[in-house]
């Protein structure tokens, strides 16, 4: 157990680094919105129209999850796990009037979203702390709806990260979570190809990510709580162009220039972002 304890101690200080070290560079480039943006598939997308694809991300997220346009079903209090910068929960308060917490493992993400939150005039609704999605201060049965946006890949324990998400939801919320999964496995397969292993690797080893899951796997989880009403799908094709986006993004001026100003890690993203290119 002290093993595990260390691994994930070891991971948390990982990411919380990475995000302190990054998101300035990533707010500079791409805005409040750290997570894929969503398109229409084989669209051919310029620079300008990447900030609208992570707003309809959000927007198509809730239609997914058949979150009610009608006001006296908006969700009055929501926790954004995994918040980032606080993109989402300024514009979920904003759309729903909502209080929502957000927490995060990086105490400069933590620091700069309730910086914006007071900027925009929503810090009476808004606000955001350092914490552990595995271990959330919150009270059973806080929040009407639970937000993970791009934050599961993170997590080292699935099962008591999706745990956490429903131990805070009351009766009757929804939970969204919108993560990075790896493909299904095929009847007869154990594993993945061990190519595709080695691409993984790459990317876990970048961006201190643990293991990887399936959508299924997460499902199964979900079914495992007692939880109703739960579908998946898989929107590879939706969010493929944003990648081609990222590079381009890296390769301005304002994208060369802020990687070199930010130091050594994100020369290390550059170099990734060209592998992947």
């Amino acid at each position: 157990m002290a093993g595990k304890e260390e691994k994930e101690g070891k991971l948390q200080k990982g990411i919380a680094e990475f995000y302190d070290e990054s998101s300035g560079l990533w707010e500079n480039i791409w805005g409040d919105h750290m997570h894929h943006g969503f398109y229409d598939p084989d669209s051919t997308v310029s620079l300008s129209d990447h900030r609208l694809a992570q707003i309809r991300m959000i927007q198509e997220s809730l239609r997914f999850a058949s979150v009610s346009e009608e006001r006296s079903k908006w969700p009055k209090s929501i926790v954004d796990v995994g918040c980032g910068i606080g993109g989402s929960s300024r514009y979920l308060a904003k759309k729903f009037g909502a209080t929502s917490v957000g927490i995060t493992l990086s105490p400069v993400q933590a620091q700069r979203a309730n910086a914006l939150a007071a900027a925009q005039g929503l810090d009476d609704k808004v606000s955001f702390e350092v914490a552990d999605a595995l271990k959330q201060p919150f009270p059973d049965g806080k929040f009407d709806l639970v937000w993970s946006m791009e934050s599961g890949e993170h997590m080292p324990d699935k099962a008591k990260f999706v745990g956490e998400l429903a131990r805070v939801a009351a009766p009757g919320a929804t939970i969204i979570i919108v993560t990075w999964c790896h493909r299904e496995l095929g009847p007869d397969e154990q594993s993945l190809h061990p190519w595709e292993q080695d691409l993984l690797k790459k990317i876990c080893d970048a961006y201190y990510l643990p293991a990887w899951c399936s959508a299924s796997d997460y499902v199964k989880l979900l079914q495992s709580l007692s939880l109703q009403d739960i579908k998946s799908e898989d929107w590879s094709r939706f969010v493929a162009p944003f990648w081609p986006a990222v590079i381009r993004s890296a390769l301005t001026w304002n994208g060369l220039t802020s990687l070199l100003r930010s130091g050594k890690l994100k020369l290390h993203l550059l170099s990734l972002v060209l592998y992947c290119f």
